[in-house]
Order: structure tokens, then sequence, then C-alpha cells
């Protein structure tokens, strides 16, 4: 049963991750300027995740689960925008924006919500299960 406890625990961990990236993306959405000031539009992040949990203590654990395999930044995710007054803007009038769509991440979020929720429902019935079979034993 501790295994059905990590699998739910690394879908936790995974979802929590792809969470934290989309509200970036939400955050950023407008970002045109890096941390120096130069023109360097904030580039979408997107999670991807893999079988399998590194992290676990036995080898069979290490088989279950999911972590996250890598973070991303979409180089591609530029949309370009008329506005001739901004400074920033290229000889066409052009400034480059986050190609960041707001209602394609909080939809995203919400599958993530629910994702983590499903996990936690799932911890909540194997502690209720594992609780049952010691009540048993005793």
């Amino acid at each position: 049963m501790y295994g059905t406890l990590d699998i739910s625990t690394s879908g936790l961990i995974a979802q929590r991750t792809r969470l934290e990236a989309i509200s970036a993306n939400i955050a950023n959405s407008r970002v045109i300027l890096d941390a120096d000031g130069n023109l360097n539009p904030y580039k979408r992040r997107e999670v991807f995740f893999a079988p399998g949990d590194p992290s676990a203590a036995t080898p069979a654990g290490r088989a279950l689960g999911v972590h996250v395999a890598a973070i991303e930044a979409n180089e591609d995710a530029v949309r370009f925008e008329p506005d001739p007054s901004n400074p920033f803007a290229d000889e066409r009038g052009m400034v480059p924006y986050p190609d960041i769509d707001p209602v394609m991440e909080q939809v995203s979020a919400m599958e993530a919500i629910r994702a983590y929720e499903a996990n936690i429902t799932v911890a909540e019935a194997t502690k209720s299960m594992m609780a049952q079979a010691l009540r048993l034993i005793a």
C-alpha cells in the first residue's frame, strides 16, 4: 500500500510544478523586458512529464508514479502587436509580446487542479484502507 501513496505523492508534486509554470506564464503574459532591461519577451514555460519516480526509495517504486522530465521555454512563442509609440517597437511599429493565451492557461490550470485533487483523493483513500487494515490486525 505504501507504493500507492508514493504514486499519488509523485502525481501531487508533478501537478504542483505544472501549476507553478502555468502561474508564471499568466503572470508574465505581457512582460517584454528581461531582468537587465533588454528587449527579450518572456517565453512560455511548458512542463513535460515522464513515467516513473526517480526519487522513490525502492526499485519497484521507481517504476511507478510520474515525474517532471523537463520544463522548457517555448522559444517560438512570440507574437507581434502594432504599437508605434512603444520605445521597443521595431521599424514597422511592431512590439514583440509573449504568445500566451490566458484562457488556455486557465484551462490548463483547471486541469492541473483536478488532477491534483484526484491524487489527494487517492492518498486519502489509501490512508483510510491502511487504518482499517491496522484496526483488523490489532
